[in-house]
């Protein structure tokens, strides 16, 4: 299996490529410049893995939630390449891709043999910009990472996380947004949070292989984006108003 992966919805450049397990990454936190590194990044890991454009079997993308013109962005990069290869598209949650720099439970021993240890559950968050966070749930479950809640856009000081259990781990820069509300309202809860995490193109291109095996693939053309968001910005008016309620 042969995929290439484009994460470019955060203020992180990442493009990772997929060789029958062996994965090969260039990541930069380069805000502004993902259009200018994206491609020459690819094609310049494929070349070092010896691969040509022609001998992969998908294109991986994060999807979003993220920033309007990355998620764009990284759509219309895999979108052109997948079409000029006739090759299907692998769209992945960026709150997964996230969400997957948590190890699944290790095998513990035990007595009678190994059990699996208990997964933790997982809260990816993205900064929003705005007062707001992307954010969602996940937990390991076998070789799988699902999804346990909808993803939403919400103000920190809004966000319910369900039941009461303790254990969870928190990823993202989600938890250090609006001088860290998420983090703060939220710890109790926590065994770890690593409010610096920016999602990465090797989770992406493992999570997209994965997802490949499945067939779980779509047509360039049926790709779509997830904003979350109606408005992608804030007029000036709504920018004054929230700047008098701080």
């Amino acid at each position: 299996m042969k995929l290439l992966a484009f994460e470019t919805a955060t203020e992180a450049c990442s493009i990772a490529i997929y060789v029958d397990g062996e994965v090969r990454e260039r990541f930069e936190v380069a805000p502004r410049r993902h259009a200018e590194l994206a491609l020459p990044w690819a094609e310049q890991l494929l070349a070092d893995a010896g691969i040509a454009r022609a001998q992969l079997d998908a294109i991986a993308l994060s999807r979003g939630p993220g920033a309007f013109t990355g998620v764009r962005l990284a759509i219309a990069l895999a979108q052109g390449i997948a079409l000029a290869l006739d090759r299907p598209l692998v769209p992945v949650s960026t709150l997964a891709v996230l969400a997957s720099q948590v190890p699944p439970p290790r095998a513990v021993a035990g007595e009678g043999g190994c059990d699996v240890g208990a997964a933790h559950p997982i809260l990816a968050a993205i900064d929003a910009r705005m007062g707001e966070v992307y954010a969602g749930t996940f937990v390991h479950r076998g070789d799988r990472l699902e999804a346990t809640s909808e993803e939403a856009v919400i103000a920190p000081a809004d966000y319910v996380l369900a039941g009461d259990d303790a254990g969870w781990i928190g990823v993202g820069t989600g938890f250090a947004a609006t001088e860290g509300v998420l983090a703060t309202r939220l710890q109790p809860r926590f065994t770890r949070i690593d409010a610096q995490a920016l999602p990465h193109a090797a989770d992406l291109v493992r999570l997209a292989a994965a997802a490949f095996s499945r067939g779980e693939m779509v047509a360039p053309e049926f790709v779509e984006p997830a904003y979350l968001r109606n408005n992608v910005a804030l007029t000036l008016e709504e920018q004054k108003a929230l700047r008098a309620s701080r």
